[in-house]
């Protein structure tokens, strides 16, 4: 949408859309209507712009300035051709200059002059408005934005209507405390990747900002903030960084509202209990003290915070009264803190003492109940209570939990061992401080003392307490994400129980009551089948291959009307069919493994095991029957209390089209991590396969029990779209910071990622978030694979390659030209095989062999044949080998195409297969091409076939 337009004109327009509201949707309350709804940040719009160009006569003439809408939906491709504005026209506009900016996430050509010069910016008359989109991976803001507030409350309603929807999907899933907030309309923003974790119940770790904006200059104050979260991340948690921008609560912050926060020439202040609503109100910025992050997390339902030192009574506190409100939130919110003690210029005995008094439990995380004095391992003060490892902190927490109680707990944790030697010196520098500060007044100015007091030790101790004080932050940052962990692990066992296999062998039967299951005699009637009953097979031998993730039911709605009949009755009913069938992305892949593995004269029906979630519902009876059916193993299932089995509605038009639908897929990311690796731990497969439903810290599970077992386990992991296919990356991560033995090994063994997959998992890996690319294991691993000229050069010769001989597909110059080939490189020291799905173009398989099956396999004998379709680089001691592989697509008739859902599934299922019958399968040339060729046409048998898996894959092959 594309307006030439005064202010006036644009905020009448902005309003319209504000109330352009479905009328089956209540409008939003003033209150709702003025704080945008906070799940999302603005690229979550469910209204877009339909044409998103200006023609140039209008960018180079428009006298009342530009707007640019652009579309930024995370799948949006097709980009605005022309999205600079002309120097004269920015420089000029009398009216200032609007650009809304688009940011999906693969989007990667941005405006060249995306700022607005400062005379623009100054002079304006209605003000210059500069909406940036807030990717999470995006790095270019306007450093000088304003907004006229006239504008900006109408188009704070317009985001709170357009997000209406999505808040109501997200709410039911969130503690009840921030959902009635955010119903009053509160200024709070929970960060996708924070709500995601608090609605699927994973761990979350809280950080405070106070130490960002006043605790550590710059510009270690910002290395430290994200050190501290990709610590937290490293545990397996997700950190929560909270901060206020702009009088907006942040729950998680974007990286560039980090940046914010730590840069100090902004106007910025320290947010306690007391300034929480001016600050609200008057749009501040701030950061947050240990005391509103308390109540912050407790209101989101954090139960975890990692921080430095604790506030407390202070030196002389008996007449002076001088007592942080850090210790009496305590006695609110029931969350653990992980502290390193209280401040070293603090009273401790005197804290220890209020504490008490207040009822909150103190504990030392540490081998003696001795309690830390900040900078040294310990004080003259003992606690009642200490524990030393991570599942024993969560135990008490847990109990505080289940009854009920409202008071946190401060887990006291000890410098680390190599820093507490110089404790003594910091500490004679800490009192030397206090009496100057006394001396020279600044310890009768309130607030202003702790800075002048910390730098003045900075000071003294030529810098060694700023390094202990850091190494105390990411000390309790270790142990904080490991409690969280710990923690969700308990939450997860008090639903155990409702998470029992479903699999309706005889052996199982006796576990299950008639309130698992919505019809006893339908169970039974499975059970006791007769021989015209279809039954799933018993368990005999341990499966081959287990595929956890997603399987759900589709039920799809073809209308049959006339296009114009159908527009008449959007708002009811219309003729059509409807079907009910099978889906989910593991569940497809185990089906086709399962048809390929069970077929033939030897084939194995047990080799296949799908573990899944299951609801308690007439959906979750529907799948069991399927497998039975099928003839697959169903004792992988897992029933989830309070969870509804995943369904998927679509409604399609007369040409098959999307029109629109419900995804109520939850379930998956509230599996149990436990039950999910009690299956595994039953099994002795050579393959388990993980799609990217899963949750991150489920697939961190996972891969973790792969590569940790004794011998360990191949992992494939199947991307599944481009949101999800960065989710395994943590679980990478998490290999990475707990490898003790130096392996240079591939956390995944294989990958199934289409290009575009490819490119967000090579950038996500290369993000600050995760900064894999900058892992001491990434340089090893890629300098050893010896990549000179020659391998550019057969890169090049293999780009001009028809990529298909047969048929006129282009070429592959996409390999070099939208760098796939040199993503693909970059990311093989986390992903040993990566088979990249080119569509129409074929499939590209680059794999790397390590030390002896480097030197055992048969691609050691090959050299690089661009016109044979490979390339190979051999390192300079022969112990790494690379090799990028072409595999031309199988020729499909677009006429004869039923159905596209489906293929990429059956496509891994089908190479899962191949790898369980031959685990080698990857190391010779010949196998190779025949495992490719047979998951391709299992891809081509889908798109032939109404249903996701042919049923007449696996009829031929065996």
């Amino acid at each position: 949408m594309i307006r030439i337009a005064s202010f006036t004109v644009l905020a009448a327009f902005l309003f319209a859309q504000a109330l352009a509201v479905p009328v089956s949707e209540p409008l939003p309350s003033v209150l709702e209507a003025r704080s945008p709804a906070p799940f999302e940040p603005i690229v979550a719009y469910a209204r877009r712009a339909t044409t998103n160009t200006i023609p140039a006569e209008v960018a180079t003439k428009a006298p009342n300035g530009v707007i640019e809408l652009y579309g930024n939906d995370k799948r949006e491709e097709k980009r605005a051709t022309t999205n600079t504005i002309p120097a004269e026209v920015a420089t000029k506009a009398p009216n200032g200059v609007i650009e809304l900016y688009g940011n999906g996430k693969r989007e990667e050509k941005r405006a060249s002059t995306n700022t607005i010069p400062a005379e623009v910016a100054t002079k304006a008359p209605n003000g210059v408005i500069e909406l940036y989109g807030n990717g999470k991976r995006e790095e270019k803001r306007a450093i000088n934005a304003r907004t006229h507030m006239a504008f900006s409350r109408v188009f704070n309603s317009f985001v709170a209507a357009s997000r209406a929807r999505s808040y109501a999907t997200h709410s039911s899933a969130l503690p009840r405390s921030l959902v009635q907030v955010l119903k009053r309309g509160a200024a709070i923003d929970v960060h996708p990747e924070v709500q995601d974790a608090l609605a699927a119940r994973r761990p979350v770790v809280a950080l405070e900002t106070a130490l960002v904006t006043n605790g550590v200059a710059p510009p270690t104050n910002l290395e430290v903030a994200r050190k501290l979260e990709s610590i937290v991340r490293a545990q397996g948690a997700v950190p929560a960084t909270i901060g206020i921008i702009d009088g907006r609560i942040k729950i998680g912050l974007q990286n560039i509202e980090l940046e914010r926060l730590a840069d100090t020439e902004r106007n910025k202040r320290i947010v306690s209990r007391r300034d929480i609503g001016p600050a609200l109100a008057l749009r501040m910025d701030g950061g947050t003290t240990i005391c509103s992050t308390l109540i912050f997390a407790h209101l989101s339902g954090i139960k975890v915070i990692a921080t430095g030192g604790l506030g407390g009574v202070h030196r002389d506190g008996e007449n002076t009264m001088d007592v942080s409100a850090d210790l009496h939130e305590l006695t609110r919110c029931p969350v653990g803190l992980v502290s390193c003690g209280v401040k070293s210029i603090l009273d401790i005995g005197r804290t220890l003492e209020y504490l008490e008094t207040l009822g909150v439990p103190v504990v030392t995380y540490g081998e003696t109940n001795n309690f830390p004095a900040f900078f040294c391992g310990q004080s003259d003060f003992k606690t009642n209570w200490k524990v030393n490892d991570p599942r024993t902190a969560a135990d008490i927490l847990n109990a505080q939990w289940l009854m009920g109680m409202q008071n946190g707990t401060l887990f006291a944790a000890p410098i680390p061992e190599e820093y507490a030697m110089q404790g003594e010196e910091i500490k004679a520098a800490v009192d030397q401080a206090v009496r100057e500060s006394e001396e020279n007044g600044i310890s009768k100015n309130g607030k202003e003392v702790t800075p002048w007091l910390l730098a003045r030790v900075v000071e003294l101790t030529g810098g060694k307490s700023l390094q202990s004080n850091l190494a105390l932050l990411e000390n309790t940052a270790v142990i904080g994400g490991q409690i969280a962990v710990e923690y969700a692990k308990l939450q997860d066992q008090l639903r155990e129980n409702s998470s029992e296999p479903l699999g309706l062998s005889r052996s199982t039967t006796n576990h299950l009551s008639s309130s698992e299951i919505p019809s006893r005699s339908h169970v039974n009637h499975l059970l006791q089948s007769t021989n015209q009953d279809p039954k799933a097979p018993e368990r005999k031998t341990p499966s081959k291959l287990i595929v956890i993730g997603a399987s759900a039911i589709d039920i799809t709605g073809r209308v049959v009307s006339k296009p114009n009949e159908f527009t008449q009755v959007a708002q009811s009913t219309a003729p059509g069919t409807v079907s009910l069938t099978v889906g989910g992305v593991a569940r497809n892949i185990a089906e086709a493994a399962h048809r390929i593995l069970s077929s033939g004269r030897d084939g194995d029906p047990y080799a296949t095991l799908l573990v899944s979630p299951v609801g308690h519902d007439e959906f979750a009876r529907f799948l069991v029957d399927e497998y039975a059916r099928l003839g697959m193993r169903n004792n992988g299932l897992l029933r989830v209390e309070d969870c509804r089995t995943a369904v998927c509605d679509m409604v399609l038009d007369t040409s098959g089209a999307l029109v629109g639908g419900v995804a109520d897929m939850d379930i998956i990311r509230n599996v149990s991590e436990n039950a999910v690796i009690n299956c595994l731990k039953d099994e002795d497969p050579y393959l388990v396969a993980m799609d990217g439903n899963l949750s991150p810290s489920t697939l961190s599970a996972i891969l973790a029990e792969c590569c940790n077992r004794q011998k360990p386990i191949a992992s494939f992991f199947e991307p599944t779209s481009i949101s999800k296919a960065s989710s395994i990356l943590p679980a990478i991560m998490n290999q990475l910071m707990t490898n003790k033995t130096g392996t240079t090994r591939s956390p995944v063994t294989y990958t199934s990622p289409n290009l575009i997959e490819l490119s967000h998992m090579y950038h996500e890996a290369n993000s600050e978030t995760f900064g894999l690319i900058n892992h001491r294991l990434w340089w090893d691993v890629i300098n050893s694979f010896s990549l000179g000229s020659t391998w550019r050069m057969d890169l090049d010769q293999l780009a001009r390659q028809p990529a298909c001989p047969i048929k006129d597909k282009g070429d592959l110059s996409f390999l070099v030209k939208d760098g796939v080939g040199q993503m693909a490189i970059n990311l093989l020291p986390f992903f040993q095989n990566i088979i990249i799905k080119c569509g129409e173009r074929g499939v590209i398989v680059v794999m790397r062999f390590s030390g002896e099956d480097a030197m055992n396999t048969s691609w050691a004998d090959e050299r690089s044949n661009p016109f044979g379709r490979y390339i190979i680089a051999k390192s300079h001691n022969s112990k790494e080998l690379v090799v990028l592989r072409h595999f031309p697509a199988i020729p499909v008739n677009k006429d004869e195409i039923v159905s596209v859902t489906g293929a990429g599934d059956s496509m891994v299922g089908a190479l899962c297969a191949s790898i369980v019958n031959d685990p080698s399968t990857f190391h010779h040339t010949k196998r190779l091409d025949a495992a490719i060729q047979l998951s391709q046409e299992a891809a081509v048998l889908s798109l032939h076939s109404v249903r996701a898996i042919s049923p007449l894959l696996g009829k031929g092959s065996g």
